[in-house]
């Protein structure tokens, strides 16, 4: 499973990191590196009065991030509609029954 994983370097917030990854996800790696540079320099922009360390900057950004992604989880959170399609075929097995 290991020969399956490459070593890659992202840079993020003025360091290197180096991160073992599975050759397919390597794109999705560079991409989420990417987008939290991206929104370093956002942070960076707004808050260029002020003395916000880049320590603080990628804080942020994890803060941002971590609400999109429970978001999603939200969003994506099917266990209502499972329980309600759940519910409406026992509905119709039940009148399906009484009907014979």
């Amino acid at each position: 499973m290991d020969d399956d994983k490459i070593l890659i370097n992202l840079d993020i917030g003025d360091k290197h990191y180096p991160l073992r990854v599975l050759l397919s996800e390597e794109s999705l790696a560079r991409e989420g590196a990417k987008q939290i540079r991206n929104k370093i320099v956002q942070y960076r922009q707004q808050y260029m009065k002020a003395d916000v360390n880049t320590k603080d900057l990628v804080s942020m950004v994890a803060i941002q991030l971590s609400i999109e992604n429970l978001r999603l989880e939200d969003k994506n959170d099917t266990d209502p509609f499972v329980d309600k399609i759940q519910q409406l075929t026992d509905e119709i097995e039940l009148y399906l029954k009484e009907g014979k």
